[in-house]
């Protein structure tokens, strides 16, 4: 199959989302209080779902029954063949379950696996909604910062160790790849995070939902691979098609818990909560995408990919003490402006004068601040108009 590239990818992909009841773009108003801006937050894409996909969801539509569905193992199939086929992840079926979204699934699991004023772990800066299903669920947040070596992070394994003892910490969730600093965690990184969870008795979510957006020739490890296995018994990984392949609405994600004891309580907790499991035309999209998206997948990363390198080389000419992240996985550029913008004016800077929505730094936790988080899954027309008015207005504020 011929690769598609970028500029055949974005003819036959790039969409109009405004007035279609996006978040993204007709969602401005209730989030920052204006229409108006040019929207680089929000991770999903101004990119149509793989034709492939459509097509099926038409054929389903067309059937014209929506009644009580199951899960065929046709689906299955398709996702455990993607997952041996690219990454070498063995899948069984007793090990799946579907949910709607992964952020339920923690919420679920924090629930499930941990009891009110119980201690969770997460590594900041990282995707604001792990705070929130800790937090909300009336658990004890515990931060440990990553190490931010000029943009490019690192694990602090020594401060994640005396704050597991300190605070008694039951629970770890963490992300690979991660969101927003954009790190592929190697194979050695993993172990040493599931190696330590061990020692000190705490259970491992992993979120793997951007790993197949590897940018650059990065290659992605699930945590279920690490040392043939051997960390399973301690682990639950989480993951949808969502991200991939733009299908966020469709309600579609994976629960992957390889120990039996916690799949059995899973299980009941879920009989009792009443929770769905995944939605009808979700897995009709995901079976669809997996089995014919990876033409798709390879025009979109593509694209993305040369998105980056143009805000990275604009960056380093224009603005180079500003410092972008190297990007390994997701579509999430984590740009830091802290030598360029005071923090209590980079709102002003971003918003008002630049007219961009952005993701602010300080969402994902304290360590985030004077940074902000700039979505790459859109076209190159929309990444240049943004650099313009971001360079335009960081230089301004200068002066």
């Amino acid at each position: 199959m011929r690769a598609m590239n970028k500029e055949d990818f974005v003819k036959q992909y790039a969409v109009e989302r405004q007035n279609t009841n996006s978040v993204k773009w007709d969602g401005m108003q209730a989030k920052f209080g204006e229409s108006d801006l040019l929207p680089m937050w929000v991770a999903d894409m101004e990119f149509k779902a793989p034709e492939a996909v459509r097509k099926a969801l038409h054929a389903r539509i067309d059937e014209g029954a929506f009644g009580y569905s199951f899960t065929p193992d046709s689906y299955y199939d398709a996702y455990f063949t993607w997952q041996k086929e690219r990454y070498g992840i063995e899948l069984h079926k007793e090990w799946v379950r579907l949910n709607p979204n992964v952020v339920q699934s923690l919420s679920n699991l924090v629930q499930l696996l941990t009891k009110p004023g119980d201690a969770v772990m997460v590594l900041q800066p990282v995707y604001f909604p792990f705070m929130d299903v800790i937090e909300k669920n009336d658990r004890k947040l515990v931060v440990s910062n990553l190490i931010d070596n000029h943009g490019r992070y690192e694990l602090d394994l020594d401060d994640m160790r005396q704050k597991m003892i300190d605070n008694q910490v039951q629970l770890m969730i963490f992300c690979n790849p991660h969101n927003p600093v954009g790190r592929v965690w190697s194979a050695q990184e993993l172990e040493d995070v599931l190696e330590l969870c061990r020692q000190e008795q705490v259970l491992v979510i992993s979120d793997e939902i951007h790993h197949d957006l590897m940018i650059d020739g990065s290659q992605f490890t699930s945590m279920l691979n690490i040392k043939d296995g051997f960390y399973r018994d301690n682990l639950v990984v989480v993951d949808s098609p969502s991200k991939t392949f733009n299908l966020a609405s469709l309600w579609n994600s994976h629960v992957i818990i390889p120990n039996p004891q916690i799949m059995m309580r899973y299980d009941t907790y879920q009989e009792r909560m009443k929770n769905p499991g995944g939605c009808l035309l979700g897995q009709v999209a995901g079976e669809a995408a997996y089995r014919q998206g990876t033409e798709w997948l390879e025009g979109l990363l593509e694209t993305i990919a040369d998105n980056y390198h143009y805000v990275r080389n604009e960056l380093k000419k224009e603005l180079p003490e500003a410092v972008i992240s190297p990007l390994e996985g997701t579509y999430l550029a984590w740009i830091d402006l802290s030598h360029l913008v005071a923090a209590e004016d980079l709102q002003t800077v971003i918003q008002d004068k630049a007219k961009l929505a952005v993701d602010f730094g300080d969402w994902f936790g304290e360590a985030g601040k004077g940074h902000i988080r700039f979505n790459l899954a859109t076209t190159p027309a929309n990444v240049r108009q943004a650099m313009k008015r971001l360079i335009q207005a960081v230089q301004a504020y200068q002066e």
